[in-house]
């Protein structure tokens, strides 16, 4: 008997990839949209979209399941795709150390996504892809949600909730 396969397991660029689509108006949205704007292959981009349907996160119809996806991103994200903070680089603030968290809060060493020409130095903390700085540097509003969940990656209880309270007033 050949065992039946399930859903094909979320990837990291699955969030990134969401995230965007929680910033566009329901239905005006087209994959290779998103492949340039967040500089990700339309073919991933076609697979991660498959993946978020199989999981429950994106309708047949490409509709973002906000509970759904808001609520794996504050139960899940953290365990799934962790963020230990690294060797001290250049790079983009995140977490904490970017907005809209970094007025709220003031504790603990920069986070940031290495790259080369970033302005800041702080701890290193790998993004869900490779190109988030790139995407992050083309919206501000993308640039916040990125921040915001890897504040849920990272952070402690205070900053998981404040980091939680604005994906909720962002998202829906």
């Amino acid at each position: 008997m050949r065992a039946s396969t399930g859903p094909a397991p979320m990837k990291p660029q699955d969030i990134v990839v969401l995230l965007s689509i929680a910033l566009r108006e329901r239905g005006t949205w087209k994959a290779k949209d998103l492949a340039a704007d967040l500089v990700i292959s339309p073919a991933e981009i076609g697979y991660s979209l498959k993946r978020s349907i199989q999981s429950g996160l994106l309708s047949e119809d490409q509709e973002l399941m906000s509970k759904g996806f808001l609520d794996m991103l504050y139960h899940a994200v953290r365990y799934v795709f962790p963020a230990r903070p690294g060797a001290e680089v250049r790079g983009v603030p995140t977490a904490h150390s970017a907005p809209p968290l970094k007025q709220t809060i003031v504790s603990g060493p920069l986070f940031v996504w290495p790259d080369p020409m970033g302005k800041v130095r702080g701890a290193a903390i790998r993004p869900l892809y490779p190109t988030v700085p790139q995407a992050a540097a083309k919206n501000k509003e993308l640039y916040a949600l990125l921040a915001l969940t890897d504040a849920l990656r990272t952070g402690r209880a205070r900053e998981r909730e404040l980091a939680m309270k604005e994906l909720r007033e962002r998202i829906g």
